[in-house]
């Protein structure tokens, strides 16, 4: 049996149709209930209290770990996680990390991170860990303003980045739970080409078929907007980044190909499959 944390969001929930399609047991775990494909469990569960999970963990032969917010707070402990499933007898864990623990390493949340991954390593079960870059679903940020207005409202309008598909980072981590020849590896997972907000929104109007026009913010106003939903450091720390990428992070790496035997899908492919949202 594979759990599933995380397992009705972006990546969580194609990870668990996979995985279920491929003929695994799987326990789907989320905060809330929801809907999973026929022949799942589910359970809910708040991985900031771990003894919640140990009847979860009971019989599970792997682990995909997907930690929520909370679990960077002060105080938190995810690396009791990882103990508590390899006391229940799990064997592999694969953990979704940040390719920021290696182009930001100093961010509170990265140090965490990376020493989470540090603890996995060290853990003694068998381990893949996986690094993606901005998630092509941040777009998802827009659909609003472009149902109602059809305008795509972001900073930094012709700096960009290689977004990642949230369907090929669960194909990967697909891979990684059921496929032995990935245990012990480090996967940077990103997009086909760099792609600007810009871009993006001619992406969304081709979708559309529709014209949809792009307003450029000020970093002030993107912040403004942001520190709704995060708290400003984060939204400091987004900004950073979407403003002044490193060469590392408007990197495209070949992680995604290796794995899967095939390129990443591109934006517009993401967009396409998604584009009800924007309508």
């Amino acid at each position: 049996m594979i759990v599933v944390t995380g397992a009705t969001g972006n990546v969580g929930r194609p990870l668990t149709r996979a995985l279920a399609e491929a003929g695994q047991q799987v326990t789907a775990v989320s905060r809330h209930a929801a809907a999973v494909p026929e022949g799942v469990r589910h359970v809910v569960a708040d991985l900031a209290e771990p003894a919640g999970l140990e009847p979860v963990l009971a019989g599970a032969k792997a682990l995909f770990l997907l930690l929520s917010g909370d679990l960077h707070a002060v105080g938190a402990d995810p690396a009791d996680l990882i103990a508590r499933a390899a006391a229940a007898g799990v064997r592999r864990v694969v953990l979704l990390s940040t390719l920021g623990v290696v182009t930001r390493p100093f961010g509170t949340t990265r140090i965490a991170m990376r020493a989470l991954e540090d603890e996995l390593r060290g853990s003694g079960l068998d381990w893949a860990i996986l690094r993606p870059g901005g998630f092509a679903s941040n777009a998802l940020w827009w659909a609003g303003s472009v149902r109602t207005r059809r305008v795509v409202a972001a900073p930094f309008g012709d700096t960009g980045v290689p977004v990642v598909d949230p369907a090929d980072i669960a194909e990967v981590a697909a891979a990684c739970l059921l496929d032995d020849r990935h245990t012990g590896g480090t996967y940077e997972l990103t997009g086909p080409a760099v792609i600007t907000p810009r871009g993006q929104a001619a992406a969304i109007e081709a979708a559309l078929g529709t014209p949809v026009r792009f307003q450029e913010l000020t970093r002030e106003e993107a912040k403004a907007g942001m520190t709704r939903s995060m708290p400003g450091e984060l939204a400091d720390d987004t900004l950073d980044i979407l403003g002044a990428p490193s060469a590392a992070e408007q990197r495209v790496s070949p992680d995604v190909e290796r794995v899967l035997g095939r390129a990443p899908r591109s934006f517009a492919d993401w967009v396409a499959r998604n584009v009800a949202a924007f309508r």
